[in-house]
């Protein structure tokens, strides 16, 4: 396995691109197996997870061709119903094909999902939704039997709590339903309204999206589309805190603070000022060090759970104490001991981190456990002294689009190690 060598301590000037957002893409993929004409997705990450989804999308006989950062998806029939194990095992996302083949064929086959060690993440909220369209569930042997001969149905669907991805799959299913479908407690990240828009665009009749009800109009049928995919909140977020780290001033194209919801008043409060240009925002540190702020992860537009890794990064160097409280995944600490290894002062209690900054980390080797976990090591990195070695960097490739590059541009020496790791 690669590992990536960073020689910390160096402050950031340049500027990165923002990619599209790999987690609204994904479900933009997905709407793909809604309709039999070509749907062109501009700005598409390439990332590992993506590479996975088209594997995926392939056995459904959807074909694509990707051209720099521009996917096209052409589902003219559907060749299989059934998402096997070997590939949905690999990622969660990829159970969100469920809801677009129950709806374009009344039948699918999808095997339950894997995805990061974070804590369980159960689909059952999915299913509950799919359920209340008149789908018919069945779970075989790890597999998830859904049938709806005579097509789905809308319905008044209220999520007990919020979750994101059953907001977006009730989405996906209810655009081809008879009647009118209400989502209650819906997710509102941005990537739901940007979804939204793909199918309106697609001829879907969406409204609210974003909003905590969101209401959906059955249509008979979708036709293909354009759509360009939203900027990377959460890939935004964590360049964002870099040169909260390790000092500097970098200018993040693409980036909206409107997008990063709760995250960017913290981060000013933090003191790395964030200013809107045209084009994009520049974030800057304002003073030698940043400043302990508590947060609780909560649902958007609180601060999301996605960049609480990469924020407690920042804490380890912050002047005072910082208390993180995970409210919305158990076992999300697991990047804290591995931060310790490089001198942070980090003491876990159930779902409450405690962070004593310190005045500097020190360079050492390190494990990712996770997709985010492994920004918060190289954030890390960027402000340890020496060198960090960081192990298991396919965590990155599933999320970060050409991370290297874009911290090389500003200044960061960091190489990609072949090998064992």
């Amino acid at each position: 396995m690669d590992r990536l060598a960073i020689i910390g301590g160096r402050p950031l000037f340049g500027e990165i691109a923002i990619s599209g957002a790999k987690n609204s893409a994904l479900k933009l993929m997905a709407a793909a197996l809604l309709t039999d004409e070509p749907l062109v997705i501009g700005n598409t990450p390439r990332l590992a997870d993506i590479d996975t989804l088209l594997k995926l999308l392939e056995q459904h006989g959807a074909a694509h061709t990707f051209e720099g950062s521009t996917l096209t998806l052409h589902a003219r029939t559907i060749a299989s119903t059934e998402a096997p194990y070997d590939l949905v095992r690999k990622m969660r996302a990829s159970f969100n094909v469920l809801g677009p083949l129950l709806a374009r064929e009344g039948k699918a086959r999808v095997s339950l999902p894997g995805g990061c060690a974070i804590g369980a993440r159960p689909v059952d909220l999915h299913l509950k939704a799919l359920a209340a369209m008149g789908a018919k569930i069945d779970l075989d042997e790890g597999y998830v039997v859904a049938s709806a001969p005579g097509g789905l149905h809308g319905a008044k669907i209220d999520f007990p709590f919020v979750s994101v991805g059953a907001t977006e799959h009730a989405m996906l299913a209810a655009t081809l339903a008879k009647g009118e479908t209400v989502l209650t407690n819906a997710a509102r990240e941005p990537e739901i309204g940007d979804l939204a828009q793909c199918l309106n665009a697609m001829g879907a009749k969406i409204e609210n999206a974003g909003r905590s009800t969101v209401a959906i109009q059955g249509v008979e049928r979708l036709h293909g589309a354009c759509h360009e995919v939203i900027a990377d909140r959460i890939e935004l977020g964590s360049y964002a805190m870099a040169p909260g780290v390790a000092g500097g001033e970098v200018f993040l194209r693409n980036g909206r603070i409107d997008i990063l919801g709760a995250a960017a008043g913290v981060l000013e409060e933090a003191g790395v000022k964030l200013t809107q240009e045209p084009g994009g925002i520049r974030a800057k540190r304002v003073d030698d060090r940043v400043r302990a702020v508590n947060i609780v992860t909560q649902p958007y537009p609180g601060f999301f759970t996605d960049l609480q890794a990469q924020f407690m990064a920042m804490m380890t160097v912050a002047e005072g104490v910082s208390v993180i409280k995970e409210t919305i995944f158990e076992n999300r600490f697991m990047h804290a001991p591995e931060l310790a290894r490089m001198g942070a002062q980090i003491s876990v209690d159930g779902q409450i981190a405690t962070v004593r900054g310190v005045k500097r980390l020190k360079g050492a080797p390190v494990m990712a456990t996770d997709l985010r976990a492994s920004m918060s090591l190289v954030l890390a990195g960027l402000g340890a002294e020496g060198q960090t070695i960081i192990n298991r960097v396919y965590h990155l490739d599933r999320g970060f689009e050409r991370l290297e590059e874009k911290l090389s541009h500003c200044g960061v020496l960091i190489e990609r190690v072949k090998g064992e790791g």
